[in-house]
């Protein structure tokens, strides 16, 4: 090997080592999976009893955020943690102090659900606000990640959980 070709070559060792530091547990992956909000399950309307009635509204929702983070988890996991925060109103039907909702976060391998887990919302309203923001704790979901198959290959899904009535009128009234 000529001198000059060493030379570059000693030189593009260090380069090369220096991005193997990134693979280590204190660097954040980037082969995070893409998150995704489920479009029919993105709003939650309750209405009080069947009524259907702007006078019969109880609570209007959309989810407005998923922050998430990802770091290696055990070997061949990336651990993600995902909150969910919602904007929720409180109708004219409703007197709440409080209302109580449900989010569903999914990690899906194509048609396949590999983790599923509820995230309790709680919107709470002082007097005289009928519009608050309400945020989840964090759910830790393991998704995979192999030299055959990255994270990134995998995806997150969010939406409202919602009663087979909430869906229809979703489906129904279209995208918001």
């Amino acid at each position: 090997m000529p001198p000059i070709s060493r030379f570059v070559v000693l030189l593009a060792i260090p380069a090369a080592l220096a991005g193997c530091a990134s693979f280590g547990k204190t660097q954040p992956p980037s082969t995070c999976p893409s998150v995704a909000l489920l479009g029919d399950a993105t709003d939650i309307t309750r209405y009080k009893g069947t009524g259907k009635d702007i006078t019969d509204l109880l609570l209007d929702g959309r989810i407005t955020g998923v922050p998430a983070q990802c770091r290696y988890g055990d070997r061949g996991t990336v651990t993600a943690d995902v909150a969910v925060r919602a904007t929720v109103s409180r109708g004219p039907a409703s007197n709440l102090k409080q209302a109580s909702l449900a989010a569903v976060v999914t990690v899906m391998d194509g048609e396949t659900i590999l983790d599923q887990q509820d995230v309790p919302l709680v919107a709470n309203f002082p007097s005289n606000v009928d519009t608050v923001t309400a945020s989840s704790e964090a759910v830790r979901l393991h998704v995979p990640n192999t030299p055959e198959k990255s994270a990134a290959n995998y995806k997150i899904y969010v939406g409202f959980r919602l009663t087979p009535q909430e869906l229809a009128l979703n489906r129904a009234r279209g995208p918001r």
